[in-house]
């Protein structure tokens, strides 16, 4: 049986002189607006400031992240979850520390970006671990890692040279002692993983498809709330013995260095007659080297001996090496009996990092014109109350009450009181003087140990040793405030004070743990 000649293929057409042939090319797919995405994991990354002073909505914590994790979760991929995660960290840098820009200027958008390069990590668990269809297994591991690669991220901005741990996710809770029974026992990181996982169980409870991964995100949830309560019911309160009274020093807005030492000498003058065991000045609340100004020295020795009580004051001078550094020096009306030097200086304010490369910044802000001298080594401050007996304190300096590691090591010296130092002039009509008295309710709660803090210009504020707040003098307040501080028992320990930072070296240990997962499961690794 023979077969048909395949019928010829048409020739080719040949077109007509004076018409064009038009070719279409294929239609591309239409590209996601992915931007809409990241601008809004940028705005989300806002959301949780809120629940930090002031505007203290505490309880929007424990759900402030979900917007941002249901962004990082519906990524198409892992890549762009990261990508949405460092938007929703440059959000939050750029929202919590807005107060900075007098300061750093145009470094404030850099260092966002920097430092929420870091929340990248937390985008890529979430969508490896979260993406539909979610089981039970990968809802029981968000729960976990999740929770730890958020403190991993924060221990890592804590870095002095990032600029150190402020805005930690747990200082949302500072006025809630039972919440901070978690800090006694793991500081700060822990409550910081407590309200991320509490974020993590109401996204999977949200957005799972099955009633098993949400049963389990939900149980998980409620422990975790509970825990805190749990544990400060459960622990002894530290044991008091005795108290003492301090008096917090506040002149207000005084720009001559002059005037703002003689308001702080008349506010203490007034305390004559008053029963006072400790007087604190606030930073920088005299620009004269106590070694070398025998006029300023005889001012203070005399004040220590009308109210009868050891004064701390604030030096903020050029010293006889020629630079300048920031020491509280503790007076008696025999003259200077000792002072500590500040060891971590704030970036920027007190000195420019790579000031090569970054001074320019001095140029366009107020940043520091030339570095302050950072001191050595911690030490406590031999104070005594007016019966003569010991009252060795820990004496910090403005902005080293955002690192926990110093003050667990004043305590573990045996300070009875932890002291801060404040000037938040430059940030007076900001967010930033209430974000910075809290944290020395944070420290509190974390050592066992009652927390002072006077300011130039607010908040002065005391606290006993679970983080409750005794005195308040607020940013429109000027004066004394004298308030009665219970002690606890000397020797007396949190678990915190032992173990140190267990939680941030766990969290580190499951961020690296998942990321080798990741990596053994990573197709390239497979073939």
């Amino acid at each position: 049986m023979s077969r048909r000649p395949a019928p010829p293929s048409p020739a080719p057409r040949t077109p007509h002189p004076g018409h064009s042939v038009h070719r279409h090319a294929p239609e591309r797919p239409r590209r996601p607006h992915r931007y809409r995405a990241r601008f809004g994991a940028l705005a989300a990354g806002a959301v949780p400031v809120l629940a930090f002073p002031a505007p203290g909505q505490a309880w929007l914590a424990w759900i402030a992240l979900v917007p941002g994790l249901l962004l990082m979760q519906r990524a198409p991929d892992g890549r762009e979850a990261a990508v949405r995660g460092w938007w929703f960290g440059a959000g939050f840098i750029l929202t919590a520390m807005y107060w900075l820009i007098p300061s750093i200027g145009p470094g404030l958008p850099v260092l966002a970006v920097l430092v929420g390069a870091l929340q990248g990590a937390v985008g890529y668990a979430v969508h490896r671990l979260l993406h539909p269809p979610l089981t039970a297994r990968r809802a029981l591991l968000a729960l976990v890692v999740v929770p730890a690669v958020w403190v991993a991220t924060e221990y890592a901005r804590s870095w002095h040279a990032l600029g150190g741990p402020w805005a930690l996710l747990g200082a949302t809770q500072w006025q809630h002692p039972a919440i901070l029974g978690l800090a006694s026992a793991g500081g700060i990181w822990l409550v910081s993983a407590a309200v991320a996982a509490v974020n993590t169980g109401v996204l999977i409870v949200l957005t799972a498809a099955q009633w098993r991964p949400r049963a389990l995100a939900a149980l998980a949830t409620v422990l975790v709330l509970a825990a805190g309560p749990l544990l400060f019911a459960l622990r002894d309160a530290p044991a008091r013995t005795g108290a003492v009274t301090v008096a917090l020093i506040q002149p207000g807005v005084v720009e001559d260095p002059q005037a703002r030492f003689e308001a702080g000498a008349r506010d203490t003058a007034a305390l004559g007659g008053h029963p006072v065991d400790l007087v604190v000045w606030g930073e920088s609340s005299t620009t004269a080297d106590l070694d070398r100004d025998p006029a300023a020295l005889d001012r203070l020795r005399g004040l220590a001996a009308a109210t009868g009580a050891p004064v701390i004051a604030g030096e903020d001078a050029r010293k006889a090496d020629g630079r300048i550094s920031k020491d509280a020096v503790l007076v008696s009306p025999a003259g200077v009996v000792d002072r500590y030097r500040k060891i971590r200086l704030v970036p920027f304010g007190e000195y420019i990092p790579l000031r090569p490369l970054l001074g320019w910044i001095a140029g366009v802000s107020r940043a520091a014109g030339e570095n302050r001298a950072p001191g050595t080594a911690f030490h406590l401050l031999p104070a005594t109350d007016r019966t003569g007996a010991p009252l060795p304190v820990g004496a910090l300096i403005c902005f080293e009450s955002a690192f926990p590691d110093m003050a667990r090591t004043a305590a573990r010296d045996g300070a009875r009181m932890l002291v801060y130092q404040s000037s938040t002039s430059t940030f007076q009509d900001t967010w930033a003087p209430e974000q910075h008295v809290s944290l020395a309710a944070i420290r509190a709660a974390e050592t066992g140990r009652p927390a002072v803090q006077a300011s130039l210009t607010g908040v002065s504020a005391a606290f006993d040793a679970q983080g409750r707040e005794l005195a308040r003098l607020g940013t429109d307040g000027t004066g004394a405030l004298t308030v009665r501080v219970p002690l606890t028992e000397p020797g007396t320990l949190t678990w915190y004070d032992r173990v140190g930072d267990v939680v941030p070296a766990a969290a580190l240990l499951v961020t690296a743990a998942a990321a080798v997962g990741v990596w053994r499961s990573s197709p390239r690794r497979r073939r």
